[in-house]
């Protein structure tokens, strides 16, 4: 069975590139009955922030997609230390004394790329074991094979054959001069040791898989297969930023517009993947029996927003497919935190909650709706918006509006049926079209110029809220 991981750095909120990552991994592991790993990457101690960490946790949270197993990194140092050591032991690595530089992970200087450091890289054992000893600082490097140069390939699940001579990587850090592990060191121990079959990652770390294959030879084990994920992208065609698109980029920024989360996990999806049958809109089990490597494409993708508007309108379409569709006691629970967030009421039974949001979702597009088109549902306070209050306006229709209030107070009944049946008949009695009472009622009932069917928007108000409204025209 696989064992996949996402392995996010507490750098930053959940930027959605990530959150991309960790759904593919998920739906992978979830396809082929495998495991789902979530690891905090967070051996860089000067950039952690347990802020950021949080952001992570409550993205992912949003997601409601979970996860199996649980590790950090900080916790696992020691493993990484002596993985580090015993390829050290191997002859594979060696101690780089090299004053000021020695953390660096690539050096540069006038003749190109630094590749290594010749009186390091020979330094004779007892020398090196000499000065260790004496409590000379050093980094421990990578011995990359530079005698016989060879060639690193590796197939990607997605780009296909890669490969990259040795006579190009430089002799990367293992360990700093502090012992802390490098990035590299700490990720592959960590794949060894969790036994990761493969890993889901980003486009832009495809050139770190050559260094992290060696260190898997080194430590004599079989290396994890590999499929990278092509970037996402702003519309200019520059990579999405998190200090130059801001909230664009932020998981939160989707959930805090009223996003069903599973809506936006299936807009992340298509970034990038498709199932080859013009499906847009699917439920997760869909999305878990679809999903593949071959689905992935190899050409950026592009999220689509505007300076004034972070959300990618494919994203609005799908978030409203999602909330018009999905079985309404499951859409209940979001309507309920929303309207409980936003401090209204909800005046109904549970039955009548459901029938009222299976009535007005229909023009919704984003949970947020619920609070602003539909406030006249939840709460007496509302605004009315200035073409609804044209309606009310009409000559004669507020009038008329209070007629209606006392007929239907006085009927025995209150169905869509027996309002429009009243409301036609008064219109009739009074020379008028039927549209006028109805559009009017409207703007009074719900302050919206148009919304679902006029007679279901009585019922669903309630008779006695919509009798007191139109008396109060």
């Amino acid at each position: 069975m696989p064992r996949v991981r996402f392995a996010p750095s507490p750098t930053g909120y959940l930027h959605i590139g990530s959150a991309r990552t960790f759904i593919f991994n998920w739906l992978y592991a979830r396809r082929h009955k495998g495991t789902m790993i979530l690891r905090i990457d967070d051996t860089d101690i000067e950039r952690n922030t347990e802020e950021s960490l949080n952001s992570i946790y409550e993205g992912l949270g949003w997601l409601e997609l979970g996860w199996d197993e649980f590790y950090r990194q900080s916790e696992r140092l020691e493993l990484h230390r002596k993985m580090a050591l015993a390829i050290f032991e191997k002859g594979l690595a060696y101690r780089d004394f090299t004053p000021a530089q020695a953390d660096l992970e690539e050096k540069e200087h006038s003749e190109g790329p630094w590749l290594f450091n010749p009186g390091m890289r020979d330094m004779p054992r007892e020398e090196s074991d000499r000065r260790a000893a004496a409590g000379e600082p050093f980094v421990l490097r990578f011995r990359v094979p530079r005698e016989s140069p060879a060639t690193v390939r590796f197939v990607d699940a997605v780009y296909g054959e890669q490969t990259k001579s040795t006579a190009d990587i430089e002799d990367f850090a293992l360990l700093r001069s502090n012992g802390m592990p490098t990035y590299h060191m700490a990720s592959c121990a960590d794949d060894i040791d969790l036994r990761i079959s493969h890993i889901i990652r980003g486009q832009d770390h495809l050139s770190n898989t050559f260094k992290h294959l060696l260190i898997f030879e080194a430590a004599g084990v079989e290396p994890p297969q590999f499929a990278h994920l092509p970037l996402l992208i702003a519309p200019d065609g520059a990579k999405l930023s998190k200090r130059k698109h801001g909230p664009v980029v932020s998981v939160t920024t989707y959930r805090d517009a009223g996003f069903l989360p599973h809506a936006y996990v299936n807009f992340l999806c298509l970034l990038g993947w498709s199932p080859k049958d013009n499906r847009e809109q699917m439920s997760r089990q869909e999305l878990i029996d679809a999903f593949s490597f071959e689905g992935i494409n190899r050409s950026n993708a592009v999220v689509n927003f505007k300076e004034d508007d972070p959300i990618d309108p494919k994203a609005l379409w799908l978030n409203s497919q999602h909330l018009r569709t999905m079985p309404v006691d499951e859409l209940a629970p979001y309507v309920r935190r929303t309207l409980e967030e936003a401090g209204l009421p909800i005046p109904y039974t549970e039955q009548e909650f459901l029938q009222t949001i299976d009535v007005i979702r229909t023009r919704f597009s984003t949970l947020r709706d619920f609070v602003t088109r539909g406030r006249a549902y939840f709460s007496d306070e509302f605004p009315i918006e200035p073409t609804a209050l044209e309606k009310l306006n009409q000559p004669g229709a507020r009038e008329l509006l209070r007629e209606l209030g006392e007929r239907l107070e006085a009927s025995n009944e209150f169905t869509e049926q027996s309002v429009e049946f009243e409301l036609r008949k008064l219109a009739e009695e009074r020379g008028v079209k039927a549209g006028l009472i109805i559009n009017a009622a409207r703007a009074v009932l719900t302050g919206q110029p148009v919304g679902p069917s006029a007679f279901a928007v009585f019922v669903a108000i309630g008779r006695n809220r919509a009798i007191q409204r139109l008396r109060a025209a």
